[in-house]
């Protein structure tokens, strides 16, 4: 069984259906309501512990109610909560999500504990990033963190997926440490300033990331697929077809299906196919965690 950590936020995401999203200043009667966990990086975790993997999960939530109800759920996943810190001076982050008809999403986030996650923080489970197949990262919770987790799976051999998501520029710093980078369009834009519109622009974004240091790029490109691109060869995986119904935590399906792939030493390009269909299952169906699938669905799909 592959060995998984995933440092980063956990949410309880609020999320109401409507036939669009409103424009600012106005009002849309919606559909349903539910409330699901959520959180970039809990969505991962829960991933890749769907997918079979022994997954420990290093966050912050707060003493309240959801975050009693995030560490029941983890548990039900079988998920490793040893590292997870209650925070006692923050709540537990917060997700507002509206989905439209078309499946697609608008979402703001109040963080709360998770921008209180510290190198400390991360020092402390350092025996079981030091010893993981991979450890997994995203950008919910201080960048000082993120760059110290990196540095030290690095320094360990222990590869690491970067999501670069929320948006925001990186530094070299970071960079080098990262084995695997996966940005979406919206995210290799900002990173290099490229426009990413076709295969040619996904390349040349994806050289000037390798150009920073980074081992492989892998630009998810939504229903197209995923461009992927190292220093000796580049291509594109198309995308499964599916009927989405919601994109919320698409992209961390992805990255949690990667990191199983890349764990068990799949060759890359199967491994891209692989966390292409657990995203491609995970818009199926309502929520983020709730949407997640397990490896038999995915292996499924795969062949």
């Amino acid at each position: 069984m592959s060995f998984i950590v995933v440092v980063g936020s956990s949410n309880t995401d609020m999320v109401i259906t409507a036939p669009r999203i409103p424009a600012p200043g106005e009002t849309i009667l919606g559909g349903s309501f539910m409330v699901v966990p959520g959180g970039k990086g809990a969505n991962q975790a829960v991933a890749a512990a769907r997918l079979g993997a022994a997954v420990t999960f290093v966050a912050r939530i707060g003493t309240d109610l959801f975050g009693d109800e995030a560490l029941n759920q983890y548990a039900e996943d079988g998920i490793n909560t040893q590292y997870i810190v209650r925070d006692c001076k923050a709540p537990s982050g917060i997700a507002m999500i509206m989905v439209d008809e078309k499946g697609e999403n608008a979402i703001s986030v109040a963080s709360g504990a998770n921008m209180h996650l510290t190198p400390a923080d991360v020092d402390c489970a350092a025996s079981v990033i030091t010893t993981a197949d991979v450890v997994v990262l995203q950008l919910e919770v201080p960048y000082e963190t993120v760059q110290h987790t990196a540095a030290k799976a690095g320094r360990a051999g222990v590869p690491v997926i970067l999501d670069p998501a929320p948006a925001r520029k990186l530094g070299a710093e970071l960079l080098q440490h990262v084995d695997y980078l996966t940005p979406n369009e919206v995210e290799a834009e900002l990173l290099t300033g490229i426009q990413v519109i076709d295969d040619t622009t996904a390349d040349q974004a994806a050289h000037r990331l390798l150009d920073a240091g980074v081992g492989t790029v892998i630009i998810t490109l939504g229903p197209r697929g995923a461009w992927w691109a190292t220093e000796k060869d580049s291509g594109l995986i198309p995308a499964e077809k599916v009927t989405a119904v919601d994109t919320t935590g698409a992209g961390d399906a992805f990255n949690g299906g990667l990191a199983v792939a890349i764990a068990e030493q799949w060759t890359l390009e199967k491994a891209i196919r692989f966390a292409g269909c657990t995203g491609a299952l995970s818009v199926t169906e309502l929520g983020a965690q709730s949407s997640l699938p397990v490896k038999a669905a995915v292996e499924a799909l795969l062949n």
